[in-house]
């Protein structure tokens, strides 16, 4: 597939992705579980109840207090991501020489993830959406890794965006805690879109952003008339772009601000990222600093 770069994911594998809460999962894996079991990190005391395994008891605790406790440790458990990418027609945006557009940023970013999760023994399911959302549930094959390259390397960006029923209907459909990974340019209404976020985080998971925008669209630097075109509606505009620019950085600010406030407010990874950023470096920041904040416990 075009969109990996096997040095890139060579480099990238010595880092895992990690989780900063606890999990569900069906076999043991590398993430801490939302369940006890026997793993070797300790977590809590509780009282001996009949039938409980005596091997657990700890015998210092019955020494000070003359009373019973277990020793209950954190299960280890996989992880369940989900990639949800955006394929409206406003993914077809660039303004880079090289004619690589804003679709093809988040399909590699995608890509990569992928393999990183599978390799790492999680699964990992796809959503890609525009006006309606295609599925691909999540697993930890490599079959079915090459069938989630395939759909990414079929999508075509176009129509507009529903961003805000997607995750809607995606934390209705998915209940037990994952990773949610959002890849868009996030044209949305901001109040709406922090709604849908809620909704996710309402099911415990946890939710990653990778905000994409051109280095154009936020600096607004055109110098003459421009024809602009909206690129999922269709619906153009003739301005010069001189007279509306102060007002037009004023609102984009404003924007970004309300939206960084809601997914500090919500405990969302928001990961702001220009299209002429290093690919690299912005998957490998992603991936440290996640594993930091697990270490910590997800602060």
């Amino acid at each position: 597939m075009d969109f990996l770069d096997h040095g890139i994911v060579g480099r990238l594998s010595r880092l895992q992705l990690a989780v900063r809460t606890p999990m569900l999962g069906s076999v043991t894996g590398l993430h801490r579980s939302a369940t006890r079991g026997a793993s070797v990190e300790f977590a809590e005391y509780r009282k001996y109840a009949p039938g409980d395994d005596i091997k657990f008891l700890d015998w210092r605790v019955f020494a000070r207090t003359d009373k019973y406790f277990i020793r209950e440790f954190e299960a280890d458990t996989n992880l369940r991501c989900y990639l949800v990418v955006d394929t409206s027609g406003s993914m077809r945006y660039t303004s880079s020489p090289d004619g690589g557009t804003r679709f093809d940023y988040a399909r590699r970013l995608a890509g990569t993830l992928a393999h990183l999760l599978v390799h790492q023994g999680d699964a990992v399911g796809l959503t890609l959406f525009s006006e309606k959302a295609t599925d691909l549930p999540a697993r930890h094959t490599a079959s079915h890794l090459r069938q989630l390259y395939q759909l990414l390397a079929n999508a075509k960006p176009q129509g507009e965006s529903n961003i805000v029923q997607t995750l809607h209907d995606f934390a209705e459909r998915i209940r037990s805690r994952a990773l949610v990974i959002v890849v868009s340019d996030l044209f949305c209404e901001v109040p709406e879109l922090l709604d849908a976020i809620k909704h996710l985080r309402f099911y415990k998971h946890d939710v990653a952003i990778f905000h994409l925008l051109d280095r154009q669209e936020f600096d607004f630097d055109f110098t003459r008339p421009v024809r602009f075109v909206d690129m999922e509606s269709g619906a153009d505009l003739i301005t010069d772009p001189t007279v509306v620019r102060e007002a037009y950085r004023e609102a984009v600010n404003e924007y970004l601000t309300t939206l960084r406030h809601g997914c500090t407010q919500f405990r969302i990874d928001y990961r702001f990222t220009y299209l002429d950023q290093s690919f690299e470096g912005a998957l490998t920041e992603f991936l440290i600093q996640r594993i930091r904040q697990a270490r910590k416990g997800g602060r």
